[in-house]
C-alpha cells in the first residue's frame, strides 16, 4: 500500500501525538513501511537526529513508534518560544531566524516548499505517511497561510482524520464545530472522526456518533478508550500537570526528586527515566520548601537561561539551592540548569545580558556562541562505576569547568562538573542509561540515609512495550478497512458539506494563498505581538 494521512485535531492536547504514534505502530506490525510528519511543531522539548539536527521530541517518539531513525524530514519547522514575545524558528534542524506572531505568518510563504519537499522526500522513501497537525485546523485567524494544517492537506492532496478528546466534554460540538468553520474546499478533504480517551458505556455513546454522523456525512473511524499512562512525550508544559504513577518501592523508603518549574522549561523529559524507577517520585515544582527538603533537586533545560534565572531569584528558589549546597544535599543542574549553577553567564545570543551572575554552586562559567551546539555524545561516568553514558547536546551557551571533578570522560576530553554532591551536565537524556542511572540514584539513597533499591527493568525496554500498547490500543479500536482505504484513495468525492451564515463572507483560503508573502532573509529579527491560538 502507499499514501499519507493527516490527523487533525479539535484542539491542542486533543491526542493527535499519541494516536499518530499509536498508527505508525500498527502498520510498522503490519509490515508496513512508514514514517511520521509533522510539518511545523511548536516545543521547547527537542531532540537530535544523527544528522546533527533538532526536531521535536514528539516526532523522535513517533519513529521509534515507526521502528526507524529520527529524521530531520519528520519536522522540517520548529518554533522554541525564547522570551515572552519571541520565538526561535528551526528549519530543517538548524536555527533559522526569531520572530514574532506577525512577522512568522509573512515567513510561512518561504516555508511551505521546505515542508513540502520533505514532506514528499519521504512518501518517496516510504509506503506511508503519517502527518500530525498542530493545535487545531479551525483557527480562522491563522488559516491565510497555514502550512500545518488545512494548509499542508490543501497543498498536498491530504485526507484528514479529525480527533476529539471526549474526556474533557463537548466532543460532538468540538467537531461539528470544527468542520463548519473549514471552507468547502479544505471540508472536502476531512475523511473521518476519532474518539479520543473514551471512559463509558459505549452503547450510550453509540446514539451519539450515529446522529453527528449524520449531521456531517462523515464516519467515526474509531473509538480509542481512555488507557491511563499512554501519553507520548510531552511538548509543552501542560504535561507537567499530569498525575505520575509511583511505582512501588523494593526498598523500605521512597526517593523524592524536586524539578524546579521554570517558566521556560525546555526538554523535561531528561526526567522521565527517574519515574521509571521504583520508589521513586518526581514532582515539578515551585516550592522552595520542596526544593530544599527534596532528596534530589533538579535544576532543569530551558530555552531562556538568563530570564529564568531571574524568575529563580524572583522566588526565592536560589536561596533553597544556595541552602542545599551547604547542607550537603544532592543537586543536579541539566544544560541551562547547568549554566545557572556556575559562577556567571554571558549571554549575546538570547537575552543580550553580557554580565549576569550565576549562583555561583560550580565552579564554571558559561559564554553564549550564535550557532548552537547539535550533538550526540558519548561517554562514561569514572565517579559511578565507568557506567557508560550517552545524551543529546542543544545549546548555544559553551561551559568552561574552572575547578571540582568531571563528570563524565569522552573520547574527546570532558564533560560536567561536580563539587560535593553539586553535579552538572550540558548532556540531556543521560538517564536513559540504566547503569549510569541506577549508579546515581543509589548515590543519593546512600547520602540520604534511604532505604531505597532500583529496578532492573531497562527503560527502553519499558518505551517499547508504551509504543506497543498504543499500537494495540489503535489496531484494537479502529475500522481497519476504511481506514486503510482513506490512506489509500484519499477522502471520498461527495462528501457533505456544511454552509450558511458561518462561511458567508469569509474569503476563500485557496491552497495557492500559502505560498504568498515576503521573502526573509536568513537572519531575520523581529519585534512581536501576538502568536494567536493553535499552531503549535
Amino acid at each position: 500500500m502507499r499514501g499519507a494521512l493527516l490527523v487533525a485535531g479539535t484542539h491542542s492536547d486533543a491526542g493527535k501525538s499519541v494516536v499518530v504514534a499509536g498508527i505508525c505502530r500498527w502498520l510498522a506490525r503490519e509490515g508496513v513501511r512508514v514514517a511520521p510528519f509533522k510539518a511545523q511543531n511548536m516545543a521547547l522539548n527537542s531532540f537530535v537526529t544523527r544528522e546533527g539536527a533538532e526536531i521535536g521530541r514528539a516526532q523522535a517518539a513517533q519513529a521509534a513508534a515507526a521502528r526507524v531513525e529520527p529524521e530531520v524530514a519528520m519536522n522540517p519547522v520548529l518554533l522554541k518560544p525564547s522570551a515572552e514575545k519571541r520565538t526561535q524558528v528551526i528549519v530543517r534542524g538548524k536555527p533559522w531566524a526569531t520572530a514574532s506572531a506577525s512577522s512568522y505568518q509573512e515567513m510561512k510563504g518561504e516555508l511551505l516548499p521546505v515542508v513540502l519537499g520533505s514532506l514528499e522526500d519521504l512518501r518517496h522513501r516510504f509506503e506511508v505517511v503519517v502527518c500530525e497537525g498542530a493545535g487545531s485546523p479551525a483557527e480562522i485567524n491563522l488559516r491565510d497561510g497555514d502550512i500545518a494544517n488545512m494548509g499542508l492537506a490543501r497543498a498536498a492532496n491530504l485526507p484528514v482524520v479529525v480527533v476529539g478528546d471526549i474526556d474533557r466534554g463537548g466532543l460532538f460540538a468540538s467537531l461539528y464545530g470544527t468542520l463548519a468553520l473549514l471552507d468547502e474546499e479544505d471540508q472536502a478533504l476531512v475523511g473521518g472522526f476519532i474518539v479520543n480517551k473514551f471512559r463509558g458505556d459505549a452503547a450510550v455513546l453509540a446514539p451519539g456518533l450515529d446522529r453527528m454522523s449524520g449531521l456531517s456525512g462523515r464516519p467515526f473511524l474509531g473509538t480509542l478508550p481512555y488507557v491511563r499512562g499512554l501519553g507520548l512525550d510531552g511538548e509543552d508544559s501542560l504535561a507537567l500537570d499530569a498525575s505520575r504513577d509511583l511505582l512501588p518501592p523494593k526498598g523500605r523508603d521512597v526517593l523524592r526528586v524536586a524539578v524546579v518549574r521554570l517558566p521556560r522549561i525546555s526538554n523535561f523529559t531528561d526526567l522521565d527515566a527517574l519515574a521509571h524507577e521504583p520508589g521513586v517520585s518526581v514532582r515539578f515544582t515551585e516550592s522552595p520548601t520542596e526544593i530544599l527538603t527534596a532528596d534530589l533537586a533538579v535544576l532543569p533545560g530551558t530555552k531562556a537561561t538568563v530570564e529564568d534565572l531571574k524568575a529563580l531569584r524572583s522566588r526565592g528558589l536560589d536561596e533553597a539551592l544556595t541552602e542545599r549546597a551547604r547542607r550537603s544535599l544532592p543537586t543536579l543542574g541539566i544544560c541551562g540548569g547547568y549554566q545557572m549553577l556556575g559562577k556567571s553567564i554571558r549571554d549575546g545570543v538570547e537575552s543580550g545580558e553580557k554580565g549576569v551572575s550565576g549562583l555561583g554552586l560550580l565552579p564554571v562559567e558559561t559564554v553564549f556562541g550564535e550557532e548552537k551546539i547539535l550533538a550526540r555524545p558519548e561517554g562514561h561516568a569514572p565517579q559511578f562505576g565507568g557506567a557508560e553514558v550517552s545524551g543529546y547536546e542543544i545549546r548555544h551557551g559553551r561551559v568552561q569547568r574552572l575547578d571540582g571533578e568531571p563528570l563524565f570522560i569522552t573520547d574527546g576530553g570532558v564533560e560536567g562538573c561536580r563539587v560535593g554532591v553539586t553535579y552538572g551536565t550540558s548532556w540531556h537524556g543521560v538517564f536513559e542509561a540504566d547503569g549510569f542511572r541506577r549508579a546515581f540514584l543509589n548515590r543519593v539513597a546512600e547520602v540520604r540515609g534511604l532505604d531505597w533499591v532500583s529496578g532492573d527493568e531497562p527503560f527502553a525496554a519499558r518505551r517499547e512495550a508504551q509504543l506497543d500498547k498504543l499500537g494495540d490500543l489503535v489496531a484494537q479500536n479502529v475500522d481497519r478497512d476504511a481506514f486503510l482505504r482513506l490512506i489509500e484513495s484519499g477522502a471520498p468525492e461527495g462528501s457533505h458539506i456544511i454552509s450558511g451564515e458561518l462561511l458567508a463572507g469569509r474569503p476563500k483560503a485557496a491552497s495557492k494563498s500559502i505560498a504568498a508573502g515576503g521573502a526573509r532573509g536568513l537572519d531575520a529579527r523581529c519585534s512581536i505581538r501576538d502568536w494567536g491560538n493553535g499552531e503549535g
